[in-house]
């Protein structure tokens, strides 16, 4: 009669094998929501202030009129869209944000800003801080004032 190998506590490692494999699951589906919902309040910063900066004139108005679209200054449409962002309390879940290059109305006609913020991660903010991390999210937002005869 030969005797069986004990298998005793082999389900207690499958039970904590496929424990860790269910937690690592629900950390990366909570990063990964926590990534795009700081990408959406980054939008919606960035949209409002390419709205406010489409509402910037530009001095031409007064010596050429308004044809189809309100000319915009670039300058001005940069000013205007970094006051709106200053004034606008960073968000939940973001930790630091910045206008980037190519804010302002490079064509004298669409407004657009650039806005990049730095996203704070749930239970992954900490380990990516300590490997030199950091997780970054750049948005562009695009507005235009059209007359309407």
């Amino acid at each position: 009669m030969t005797t069986r190998p004990r298998d005793d506590g082999s389900v207690s490692i499958l039970v904590i094998g496929f424990s860790v494999v269910a937690v690592m699951l629900v950390i990366v589906g909570i990063a990964a929501t926590s990534v795009q919902l700081g990408r959406t309040k980054l939008y919606d910063v960035a949209d409002a202030a390419a709205l406010d900066a489409a509402n910037t004139l530009d001095a031409r108005v007064y010596t050429e009129g308004i044809g189809t679209v309100v000319p915009l200054a670039d300058r001005s449409a940069r000013e205007a869209a970094l006051a709106y962002v200053s004034s606008v309390p960073t968000p939940q879940g973001i930790v630091r944000w910045s206008l980037q290059g190519g804010t302002g109305a490079p064509d004298g006609n669409v407004a657009v800003v650039v806005l990049r913020g730095e996203i704070r991660i749930p239970l992954v903010t900490a380990v990516l801080h300590a490997a030199g991390g950091r997780v970054t999210v750049t948005v562009t937002s695009r507005a235009r004032s059209d007359v309407t005869p």
